[in-house]
């Protein structure tokens, strides 16, 4: 019995590691397709971003969650959750094209609160989609 609570806490550390790592890059591709300063906008009490960004972090991590829960092997895991963040940002890209009356990150960035929120809720609605469909 020890044996198995070592490896399920080996296993866990791991996981977690890969989430945290794959966190950090995703975030920073993020900061790199938004054209706006994530964490200096946050620093300045800008809501719109922080609801975005926070979304973004809650979409990673429900898409790795899912992940998780589907494979067995830490490689699995880490590819399932990749494709998930492509996804993910594809449907950035996606919310970004079907409002072409304004720009998403102008309205971010200026503190639009309402779209701010929209981009929070289809981040975490997308990564329920995602997830959902792997295997």
């Amino acid at each position: 019995m020890d044996g198995f609570w070592e490896y399920s806490l080996v296993e866990t550390a791991a996981r977690y590691s890969v989430v945290v790592l794959c966190l950090i890059v995703f975030m920073a591709v993020f900061e790199i397709v938004t054209s706006y300063n994530n964490w200096k906008e946050i620093k300045r009490g800008n809501l719109a971003v922080a609801m975005a960004t926070g979304g973004k972090i809650f979409g990673i991590a429900n898409i790795f969650r899912f992940s998780i829960e589907h494979n067995d092997s830490l490689l699995q895991t880490m590819g399932w959750g990749i494709f998930g963040f492509v996804l993910l940002l594809s449907g950035y890209f996606i919310y970004e094209f079907l409002t072409p009356s304004f720009k998403i990150d102008e309205e971010i960035e200026a503190d639009n609160r309402a779209v701010g929120f929209i981009s929070l809720v289809i981040s975490v609605g997308l990564s329920y989609v995602i997830g959902a469909n792997i295997i």
